[in-house]
């Protein structure tokens, strides 16, 4: 499940910082038009160009916002934020969502994770609060930001791994 290179150790040190910035994501209208799909949502002003573009306030078709929430999952495995001596992550929960910018289909963006805190938990689980702000290249203001509560869970000492 991790690409990162990072322990718990390491994100404990890393607790008040910011832990990583991704690359820059295309925002592609084939992508917008499968997340519409699979969340059975046609609203046209992300999903039909040519009536977004004749029609709509920004010119063109627009990411939905909970796409771009969506894309804190594939972003977080490339800012290294999931250690490498864990078993498995899971969501818990989100704070604070905040949708600042629409995403213009056919720009870019890209997310930057500031590690706010872990928190020991029973059962072997730590609870890790992120706060991330998804950015628009070219854009002064950002798109989303976006408090994330997630769950790691500790390898068993009892389990040879």
């Amino acid at each position: 499940m991790s690409t990162s290179t990072r322990t718990l150790a390491d994100l404990y040190a890393l607790v008040g910082s910011e832990i990583g910035v991704t690359e820059w994501i295309p925002v592609e209208q084939d992508a917008i038009d499968q997340f519409s799909t699979s969340t059975r949502d046609s609203d046209w002003l992300h999903v039909d160009p040519e009536r977004a573009k004749r029609e709509g306030p920004y010119g063109g078709t627009i990411a939905f916002g909970f796409w771009t929430l969506s894309m804190l999952t594939y972003c977080s495995h490339h800012v290294g934020m999931w250690p490498k001596d864990v078993v498995y992550a899971l969501n818990y929960g989100l704070d604070r969502v905040r949708w600042i910018n629409p995403v213009p289909v056919g720009t870019r963006i890209r997310m930057r994770c500031r590690l706010l805190s872990l928190e020991e938990r029973p059962d072997l689980q730590i609870l890790v609060r992120t706060l991330n702000t998804m950015e628009i290249e070219g854009s002064t203001r950002p798109a989303m930001t976006a408090e994330w509560i997630g769950l790691f869970i500790r390898k068993r000492p009892d389990k040879p791994p």
